[in-house]
């Protein structure tokens, strides 16, 4: 299953909010020995949200929305991705008892009665309003909680408690996921030699090795090595290998040192995550 990332906000897109979800993601993912195989930036426009959900719903993927989830007009995901869906949206039973709930607990806090029918709760009560069918994700900052609908789900921009749903989501509804090992990679800094002179040794690898990955990231002006390519090797998204010997990745990096030795270029220094 790949694992996707959509972020929301126009906000991230005009440069007013940083976008902290992209690295935490990454971070929660490897903890767990998974990667993430795709992100994307939207803003708030309900079409472009509806096209970009009925995607993800359709993709088979485990995908994490973050953001547009309030009832403020300027929020849209909940209306996309029921028009994505082609389901009404409807109230959900248990969203309502917990945004209640934290209804009860500011007005205790704030010394005033609460009040079911007061205008204020009714709107806040419109954030429990997911399409029909959804799932709920608890929120434990703040108990307003989010929505799944099959393997899409959908937390708050708020990184707070955005990353707290995303982690029950990973431990309480995919754990089978989890490897006790995360995923590898091996590489050279090699100095001395052109991509396009070692794409043809990056070809054979990949072929001899089905279930790894060869990758290439060439840097003109690094402090310590200056101009080099940091050529290496890692799973593919099935994390599986299935090239020659009991430890796939190895033999794939040391076929790939041994090209590097054989073409006549320089390895600075070797590197494993």
């Amino acid at each position: 299953m790949n694992i996707g990332l959509i972020i929301i906000g126009d906000e991230i897109l005009s440069g007013k909010r940083q976008d902290k979800h992209l690295a935490k993601v990454i971070e929660l993912l490897g903890a767990r020995g998974l990667s993430l195989a795709w992100a994307k930036y939207l803003g708030d426009d309900r079409d472009q949200l509806t096209r970009e959900l009925r995607s993800a719903f359709s993709s088979g993927d485990l995908v994490f929305s973050c953001g547009g989830i309030g009832a403020t007009p300027d929020d849209h995901t909940r209306q996309a991705a029921a028009a994505a869906l082609d389901r009404p949206l409807a109230l959900h039973p248990e969203a309502a008892e917990f945004i209640w709930q934290r209804v009860q607990q500011m007005a205790t806090e704030q010394g005033l009665p609460a009040d079911r029918d007061h205008p204020d709760t009714q709107r806040r009560m419109e954030m429990g309003v997911f399409p029909q069918g959804a799932s709920i994700i608890p929120n434990p900052y703040n108990k307003i909680p989010g929505f799944s609908v099959g393997s899409v789900y959908f937390v708050p921009g708020f990184p707070v408690m955005a990353h707290p749903m995303i982690e029950w989501v990973l431990d309480q509804r995919y754990a089978e996921l989890h490897r006790h090992v995360g995923t590898r990679e091996k590489s050279l800094i090699v100095q001395g030699a052109m991509e396009a002179s070692l794409t043809p040794l990056m070809e054979q690898v990949e072929a001899r090795f089905p279930g790894i990955k060869v990758f290439s990231l060439p840097s003109v002006d690094h402090p310590q090595w200056g101009r080099h390519i940091e050529l290496g090797v890692k799973p593919s998204g099935d994390g599986q290998g299935q090239g020659a010997g009991s430890d796939p990745l190895e033999s794939a990096y040391q076929a790939l040192r041994e090209g590097v030795v054989q073409f006549g270029a320089v390895i600075s220094t070797e590197m494993v995550r």
